[in-house]
């Protein structure tokens, strides 16, 4: 059977923990006492199998196991996967099964570790170690809700434009045995996998929005981009994501865009174009704003028969309005105390 028809089976029916260890602990009481006795009584059939049962009872402690709400173990007997213990309780198994966790020896790569608890990892990945979620010194594996933080990466946009981008992905395990037997290292593919599904949505976007671009890939131009659609490039994240993990038995809840810039060495010149066409924008505004004014002012003119103009004069006018309007300094007026003509 290939690895990728491993279906999970949840040992149920096993949580005799209590009762074992009791039942260890007595017949140990009980064999200490049939020693003692039989050493008095100089009764060899009473000490023989009293020291043997000291000397191997032992062997069915290993079998003793504890979890905490929201974990698993995935359990195998001699090579053989024989289940998963789920939930709360003390349990008791044979004592010959070992525990088997491919994510247990993932260390970070410094050692370091922020004031949130995360670790980075060989690929610029952190994983959130809050309340042990993923203990890299136990065979336990977590079903809490964890967070993979996606460092900031340098990707070009679908018009070659270097941009920085960071991402959150909350995901957890939601198939022990998938996770356990299909991929060498559920924690490392999950990294690598995210580090891929970025750089192939990030590539169909620009960064903003720009003519003659089809990022849904219907053939038709659209309005998608990384700065103005960045719930609906996150959910395609996801979803690019999700169909990658499914065979290691991963659930990806929610991806979120965390940071995203044009890279340093384009930066101040895109600033500079955002700035220029602020610019136009609102010089437009301004003209428009002016140009609506002076024909106001004309008609309120005509209307009244306050002054009667001649084309040049009017001309003339209208020039002056407009300076005053659309400069960017304050007029200085001129008083004409002589004739008009």
């Amino acid at each position: 059977m290939e690895n990728k028809n491993i279906e999970e089976i949840e040992l149920k029916g096993k949580k005799h923990g209590m009762a074992v260890l009791l039942t260890v602990i007595a017949l140990y009481v009980a064999a200490l006492a049939g020693v003692i006795a039989g050493g008095v009584t100089e009764t060899v059939a009473l000490v023989i199998p009293c020291a043997v049962w000291m000397a191997l009872g032992w062997i069915l402690l290993p079998g003793l196991k504890v979890l905490k709400p929201q974990e698993a173990l995935v359990l195998t007997l001699f090579g053989k996967y024989v289940g998963t213990l789920k939930g709360e309780g003390f349990y008791w198994v044979n004592p010959f099964c070992s525990a088997v966790n491919p994510a247990a020896g993932t260390k970070p790569s410094t050692g370091s570790t922020s004031s949130g608890g995360r670790h980075k990892g060989e690929s610029g990945i952190s994983i959130n170690l809050n309340d042990e979620s993923l203990d890299v010194a136990s065979k336990k594996l977590s079903m809490k809700v964890m967070t993979l933080d996606n460092n900031k990466q340098k990707i070009n946009d679908c018009l070659g434009n270097p941009v920085e981008i960071g991402i959150v992905v909350i995901w957890r395990i939601v198939n022990t045995a998938k996770a356990v037997f299909n991929v060498d290292n559920y924690v490392e593919f999950l990294s690598i996998q995210t580090d891929s599904a970025l750089r192939n949505v990030v590539r169909l976007y620009p960064y903003d929005v720009s003519p003659n671009v089809d990022t849904t890939g219907d053939g038709v131009a659209d309005e998608g981009s990384l700065r103005g659609s960045s719930e609906v490039v996150a959910e395609r994240i996801r979803k690019e994501i999700q169909g990658k993990v499914d065979m290691a038995g991963l659930e990806i809840l929610e991806a979120r865009i965390t940071y995203l810039a044009y890279a340093p060495e384009i930066a101040a010149v895109m600033l500079q174009r955002q700035q220029a066409s602020a610019i136009i924008d609102a010089r437009k505004m301004i003209v428009d704003g002016a140009v609506g004014m002076v024909e106001m002012a004309l008609d309120r003119l005509n209307e009244s028969g306050v002054v009667e103009l001649d084309e040049e004069r009017k001309a003339a006018m209208v020039s002056n309005l407009l300076v005053v309007l659309c400069g960017s300094k304050d007029a200085q007026p001129v008083v004409n105390s002589g004739s008009l003509y």
